[in-house]
């Protein structure tokens, strides 16, 4: 009989491309019997989702939608508990038995998010800092943790790291990057959220300092942030293509935009923030993928990735003169542009990609499972 795994959030969309186009449908593969509990959707999915009601008032969502999480998760009586969002941490605590095992997805350095959250005041921001670091340890403290980055290693040095590395997409690695060498556009392509943190207004000056450069957006983008983008970009707000405002972007969109275009570049320019600066963004694998160069900021990190797979170029995103430069390198050197795609898409290939995550998640899953179940043979004897 198979093992019931129930995935759990009320935060996240039910397609959320980790929760399930990874970690759900690579457990169904491997045999398991998987449910995902999330936000009410419309659309057909593989595997069993249990809807929950979508409340748009974050403090209706932390009192309802976590109730009726808990309601549908306890029905199911599943082998393994596995959440995503941390106002799941007391569900997830009242779910936890001794037969069970229940695991806490740490997408995010919650910590750093927090104290960068404008509309707290900063005194505020520390407070509720060290008030969820204590729930945290509470609630967490007999579950196992799945870590989504590298460095949270220091964080929790119990937790396993499953890293956010993408699916092999056999139709972005078909792209032939040779081809694109006569026929790179002036146009930069970025893709995910778009907020202040993610580099928004600087990305905006972009038609400032270039001034052949058209900029493309495709993800969600809050109207009040896009009005700024457009403020900022002052007389060249044309050159400003914002998709996905105040909506969310179909994944089968972005992979559209990676093929259609020959871009000149995939772009995260982001301000430094200690939320971001030593992550390994999503974006980077996709625009690798697609044979696209990266042009990002020069934090440490970053830097040291894009110098160690040769796929794109690092510039501090506050000076205009080296972004602006290294615009012109890619125009006036498409071979070697060309180049760093293909060294992008041969680091997917072979090292950075999901199926080697998938491996460890599965691997992973038979341990804990084992452990729980000889521990909780011996609490029966």
């Amino acid at each position: 009989m198979s093992k019931k795994v129930v995935h759990m959030t009320s935060v996240h969309h039910p397609f959320d491309t980790r929760i399930y186009h990874k970690e759900c449908l690579s457990l169904r593969r491997a045999g398991y019997d998987v449910t995902l509990i999330a936000p009410e959707t419309d659309a057909e999915s593989a595997i069993d989702i249990i809807p929950i009601k979508k409340y748009k008032n974050k403090f209706l969502r932390m009192a309802f939608s976590t109730y009726q999480v808990y309601k549908q998760a306890k029905k199911r009586q599943a082998d393994y508990y596995h959440f995503h969002d941390p106002e799941l941490l007391p569900v997830a605590w009242l779910l936890k038995k001794n037969d069970n095992v229940v695991i806490y997805d740490i997408h995010e350095d919650y910590a750093t998010s927090i104290m960068q959250k404008e509309y707290l005041p900063r005194p505020l921001r520390k407070l509720i800092t060290k008030a969820y670091k204590r729930i945290e340890n509470v609630f967490a403290r007999d579950m196992d943790l799945c870590l989504a980055e590298k460095y949270y290693q220091e964080l929790y040095p119990s937790g396993k790291v499953i890293l956010n590395y993408p699916l092999i997409n056999e139709k972005l690695m078909a792209r032939t990057v040779d081809d694109t060498i006569e026929q790179l556009e002036n146009k930069l392509l970025y893709t995910g959220n778009v907020d202040v943190d993610r580099g928004a207004y600087t990305q905006a000056r972009l038609p400032l300092i270039d001034a052949e450069i058209t900029v493309y957006f495709f993800g969600k983008c809050a109207r009040e942030v896009a009005d700024n983008m457009y403020a900022t970009a002052g007389d060249q707000k044309d050159r400003l293509i914002i998709e996905g405002i105040d909506r969310y972007v179909p994944r089968e969109t972005i992979d559209d935009q990676y093929m259609n275009r020959r871009w000149l570049a995939g772009i995260a320019l982001f301000p430094p923030t200690e939320h971001y600066k030593r992550k390994e963004l999503t974006k980077f694998f996709e625009y690798m993928s697609a044979g696209i160069p990266i042009l990002c900021s020069n934090f440490p990190v970053w830097k040291a990735f894009i110098d160690r797979y040769q796929c794109g170029i690092a510039v501090d995103p506050q000076e205009g003169e080296a972004i602006q430069d290294a615009l012109e390198y890619l125009r006036l050197y498409p071979e070697e542009a060309a180049k760093m795609g293909r060294n992008g898409q041969k680091a997917v290939q072979e090292e950075l990609n999901w199926h080697k995550e998938e491996e460890k998640l599965l691997q992973w899953y038979d341990k804990i499972g084992e452990q729980t179940r000889e521990a909780g043979d011996e609490h029966a004897q």
